[in-house]
C-alpha cells in the first residue's frame, strides 16, 4: 500500500497518483490532500495522529514550503513503514511514534517515542527534467512508488543513509499541580483549539480558567448547549477548547502559536 497526504488541491494529488500508477500496481489511498498550506507543523502533528493506524505501508508526504531550493527530499524507516518525504522534519514526529521496538537500554532506542528510524536521502534521478515547483510529482512520487516496490531504500543505488537531517519536536507545555502554561498547537477544521497540555494533567476539575473565567471541562461536546464554550481532551490526548457546534478559535480568540494560561 501506498499513501498519499499533502496541502494541495485537485488536481495535483491525481499527477502524483498516474506517476505511482505508471510505475507500480500498489494499492494506493489517500490521507488527507488539506492540511494547512505549507504548514509543516500541521501536517506533522496529524501524520503523528493518522498514520499509526495503517497497517505495514510507504506513505508519501508533500507539505514541501522549500520546494525547488536545496532542501533534501527523504526516506524515513520507522517500524514496517517508509515516509517519503521533503527534509523538514514533517515526517519525524510519526516516525518517533512509528519505531520499532527494540531492547530495553539498546542504544538504537527502545521503540515508540524514541530515535529507533533510519533516514535515508534520496539522490533525484531525473533531476534534470524535475519541476522546481512540484516535487511531488516529480521526484517523491516516483520515489515513493519505487522504495515500495523493491521492499525499501536500501535497495535503491539514488537511497544513501543520513545522519544529518532536520529535526521536528513540539513545544512542551508547562504543566504544574494546578494549571499549565501552553500553546496552541492546530486548530482543526470545526475550530477546535489543540493545546500540546495533555489531557490528563486536568485531573478531575469541573472547570478550567481560561484568560481569568471559569470555562467547564467536560469530556464530550454535546455536553454543553449548543453554542457553549467547554474546555475538553480530544482524541489526541490534548487539551482542546471548543464551543458545541461552533468554532472554538473564534469564541476563544486564538490562533496557531499563541499563548495560553489554563487553571484549574
Amino acid at each position: 500500500m501506498i499513501t498519499l497526504a499533502s496541502d494541495f488541491p485537485s488536481p495535483y494529488p491525481a499527477a502524483m497518483r498516474g506517476v505511482i500508477c505508471s510505475r507500480s500496481d500498489a494499492r494506493i489511498e489517500d490521507v488527507a490532500h488539506d492540511f494547512p498550506r505549507q504548514d509543516v507543523r500541521a501536517a506533522a502533528f496529524w501524520l503523528r495522529e493518522v498514520l499509526p493506524y495503517f497497517p505495514p505501508a510507504t506513505h508519501c508526504v508533500v507539505v514541501d514550503p522549500g520546494v525547488g531550493t536545496d532542501r533534501s527530499a527523504v526516506v524515513v524507516e520507522a517500524g514496517d513503514h517508509e515516509i517519503i518525504a521533503p527534509d523538514n522534519g514533517v515526517a519525524i514526529p510519526v516516525a518517533r511514534e512509528l519505531a520499532s521496538e527494540g531492547d530495553a537500554g539498546a542504544e538504537s532506542g527502545d521503540g515508540p517515542g524514541t530515535d529507533d528510524f533510519d533516514v535515508w536521502e534520496i539522490d533525484y534521478d531525473d533531476a534534470a527534467t524535475a519541476s522546481n515547483t512540484f516535487h511531488g510529482r516529480d521526484v517523491f512520487a516516483p520515489a515513493a512508488a519505487d522504495v515500495h516496490d523493491e521492499g525499501g531504500p536500501a535497495a535503491l543505488d539514488r537511497c544513501h543513509r543520513t545522519g544529518d537531517w532536520v529535526d521536528l519536536r513540539f513545544p512542551e507545555p508547562d504543566v504544574v499541580a494546578k494549571g499549565a502554561r501552553g500553546e496552541v498547537l492546530v486548530v482543526d477544521g470545526f475550530g477546535n483549539v489543540i493545546t500540546n497540555i495533555p489531557g490528563d494533567s486536568v485531573g478531575d476539575s469541573d472547570g478550567v480558567r481560561v484568560d481569568d473565567e471559569l470555562i467547564p471541562f467536560r469530556d464530550a461536546y454535546a455536553a454543553r448547549d449548543p453554542g457553549d464554550r467547554l474546555v475538553t481532551v480530544g482524541s489526541h490526548g490534548n487539551v482542546e477548547l471548543a464551543v458545541n457546534r461552533g468554532r472554538g478559535d473564534e469564541a476563544f480568540g486564538l490562533s496557531v502559536g499563541d499563548s495560553l494560561l489554563l487553571e484549574w
